[in-house]
């Protein structure tokens, strides 16, 4: 089961991933220092599990090829003959 979808458009740049990851740990200090130790733990295993899906094994997609530019088709432009300047 994937909690967090790496693929996501939003997890690609690297601030964000890292600010994720840090509010997540932050967190953690927080209710640490509160005494309470059940959030803590549980928002620290959420901070570890995004750390190793948005910072450790995050593989950024290739930009997907836009539909808006016209697709050209090389065998069409080889079978017209080059076009000559008639003066």
């Amino acid at each position: 089961m994937q909690l967090i979808d790496p693929s996501h458009p939003i997890y690609k740049p690297l601030w964000v991933r890292i600010l994720i990851v840090a509010v997540c740990f932050g967190w953690a200090a927080v209710e640490t220092l509160g005494s309470q130790p059940f959030w803590a733990m549980l928002s620290g295993a959420l901070g570890a599990y995004s750390a190793w899906m948005l910072l450790l094994n995050f593989k950024p997609q290739p930009p997907a090829a836009t539909s808006d530019a016209p697709a050209q088709d090389d065998a069409a432009e080889d079978d017209e003959p080059p076009s000559e300047d008639k003066k």
